[in-house]
């Protein structure tokens, strides 16, 4: 681990390459799984304030979900505040493509102007998971066999990760942050 300023940043983000694969995966990361996509405290009122606006961009089941139930759910264990998940696994907030690949509704109205939230920032830092300490944070790679393209593709780009996941980290730590995260990382040789 390196500490940058109040966080510890595992070498992984530094040395791994990793670019997402989405004809290969499918947006698996979205539909696999035991717990829904982490939600900080300050996501809630805005999935609150937007859920009639994802409307057009949720499949019909979603839009029941979340005329019946709240747009967030609370994960007793691990112990936080997630996306809500259908029975079958898949995130609430997940549409599906013509081509077959999943996609993040909220992600496609942002794009679309419809919204000013891109989505849940774990769900923009994935794959990389975020540990609230007390005293700072902890910031690791999720190593998933679901991944494996995005690795293959990732260093054929020669695209490292802490690259890759870098306007989720300004967004999260800021640009300071992420710029002495980057020196740090063209010091290290992956």
């Amino acid at each position: 681990m390196i500490a940058v300023d109040d966080v510890l940043v595992s070498e992984d983000l530094l040395e791994s390459y990793f670019c997402c694969d989405l004809k290969a995966c499918k947006g698996a990361c979205c539909w696999e799984g035991d717990w829904g996509a982490p939600l900080e405290d300050a996501e809630l009122p805005v999935l609150e304030s937007i859920t009639e606006q994802l409307q057009p961009y949720l499949p019909e089941e979603s839009n029941a979900y979340l005329k019946e139930n709240d747009p967030y759910r609370f994960f007793e264990r691990p112990g936080f505040n997630g996306t809500p998940l259908h029975p079958d696994g898949a995130c609430v907030y997940l549409t599906k493509d013509q081509l077959g690949i999943r996609r993040c509704g909220i992600e496609m109205a942002n794009e679309d102007g419809a919204i000013n939230f891109k989505k849940p920032v774990s769900c923009h830092l994935y794959p990389v998971r975020v540990v609230d300490l007390k005293v700072g944070f902890a910031i690791n790679y999720d190593r998933w066999h679901i991944c494996s393209a995005a690795c293959s593709k990732g260093s054929k780009l020669q695209l490292r990760l802490f690259e890759f996941v870098k306007d989720a980290i300004i967004r999260k730590f800021g640009k300071s942050f992420y710029e002495k995260l980057r020196d740090i990382a063209y010091d290290i040789s992956p």
